[in-house]
């Protein structure tokens, strides 16, 4: 076993546009990892950082998740990724609702560009009223202690510095998708995750050391890890066959079709994307009313904690509703049906046409909704029984998600490249069940 993969990394460096790839995708990590630790101007970042670390509790570790570490120490990455997928979120929605986004969703590879512009300037939006929110509230609550020179110099130089710094987040996310490998945005939120797991780890043994975390809790834990980890690898390979038949065309001399071939349908064909967007949508109001010193603000920003009731219940929801409503986004019953039609194919038993859609959308709602309750219990359930364990890190589901699924993502592309070039990959036989981005 040590061999093969000793053996698949030699032969992606045989490669060369995939070592070039590869290595371009490393260094722009790298570069998005060290603006993390890079402090924003004007602020007392070692008190803040400790601040918030003692006084944010499941809500800032829930957070700081997503950004790398960034929030808590409130560097130019602070906003992180969030701002621009809230933007994509916003534009997929109005793109259903819309007319001219419908259109645009339509025209093919340059409509896309046109509606990644918009997700653009949304992002910036956002992040402005964000960064807005964090300064003032930034000031309201400091006292002279965070804040070194308060007023509007200051406020002004934080919005620019936080926006800017989520911008430059995005075009590296864009410039990993278009010139390295995997997809950008997700490569960014998995390297700020497993940037923060080996200081939990650590964190973890020296409280077990001193007995403040028992062995019977780490044994729970290493179990329910194993258990999740074990489910989403089993589940996202899962798929219903839809059998497909073609019948023999003749066209000249020659006979086309006849062939039989299947649609694979993901269990979670969404992917992690729910989670993603569920978590973005929950942290805009809550990260702007974790700054504002105001105790009715405080008890809804306590709501909306991991571990609330209010959280729990708007997470699992949203997450079932972002599978279906992605789902329906990626996956059409209509179009599925006339494309085979127009070349020939039928599902046996099944009309063409009305009926053979009819048929599809039925199928894709059942196992949609066995991926949407699936999904929500992997983000929900881990995060309750943690937060009942007292854990003193955020490393729950919805995380673990995020990792197993843009890492099989991630492998998927580079063995692609692999057989391309007639090279051995990193699975048995050459094949590795994908998922679709």
């Amino acid at each position: 076993m040590l061999e093969r993969l000793i053996s698949s990394f030699q032969n992606i460096l045989k490669i060369p546009e995939l070592r070039i790839r590869l290595f371009f995708t490393l260094a722009m990590l790298a570069v998005y990892r060290v603006g993390a630790h890079i402090p924003t101007p004007g602020i007392n970042n070692e008190a803040l950082g400790r601040f918030l670390t003692e006084k944010g509790g499941a809500l800032m570790g829930f957070f700081d998740m997503f950004s790398g570490g960034a929030l808590s120490k409130l560097s130019i990455f602070a906003l992180g990724i969030m701002p621009y997928i809230s933007a994509s979120i916003i534009l997929q929605l109005l793109t259903v609702a819309w007319p001219h986004l419908q259109a645009l969703a339509k025209e093919g590879e340059a409509g896309r560009k046109k509606i990644i512009q918009y997700t653009r300037y949304g992002t910036i939006v956002i992040s402005i009223i964000q960064s807005t929110g964090i300064a003032i509230g930034l000031e309201g609550m400091s006292e002279g202690i965070f804040v070194q020179s308060p007023g509007w110099s200051f406020r002004i130089m934080t919005i620019i510095t936080l926006t800017a710094g989520t911008a430059f987040i995005m075009w590296l996310g864009e410039q990993i998708t278009e010139r390295g490998i995997g997809n950008g945005i997700s490569l960014i939120i998995f390297a700020g995750i497993v940037a923060q797991l080996p200081s939990a780890i650590t964190n973890t043994i020296r409280l077990s050391q001193t007995g403040e975390i028992k062995t019977a809790v780490i044994a729970v834990l290493l179990a329910m890890m194993f258990i999740v980890i074990a489910a989403i690898v089993y589940l996202e390979g899962g798929r219903r066959k839809i059998a497909v038949q073609y019948a023999k065309r003749i066209v000249g001399r020659k006979v086309y079709g006849g062939q039989s071939t299947y649609i694979p349908l993901k269990i979670n064909t969404a992917g992690v994307i729910p989670p993603i967007f569920a978590s973005s949508l929950l942290a805009f109001p809550a990260t702007i009313a974790g700054f504002i010193d105001i105790p009715w603000v405080q008890s809804i920003a306590r709501q909306f904690a991991p571990g609330g009731f209010i959280h729990i219940i708007l997470y699992a929801i949203l997450i079932i509703f972002f599978c279906f409503f992605y789902t329906a986004v990626v996956l059409n019953p209509v179009d599925l049906a006339n494309n085979m039609q127009k070349y020939g194919g039928f599902i046996p038993g099944v009309r063409p046409g009305q009926r053979t859609a009819d048929y599809i959308y039925s199928i894709l709602t059942k196992i949609t909704f066995g991926g949407a309750m699936y999904l929500a219990a992997i983000c929900v359930l881990p995060e309750i029984l943690i937060l009942y364990l007292n854990v003193p890190f955020y490393f729950g589901g919805t995380s673990l998600l995020i990792v197993i699924g843009v890492g099989l993502d991630t492998v998927q592309q580079i063995e692609s490249h692999l057989i391309t070039r007639h090279y051995e990959g990193f699975m048995k036989k050459g094949k590795i069940k994908g998922r679709i981005g």
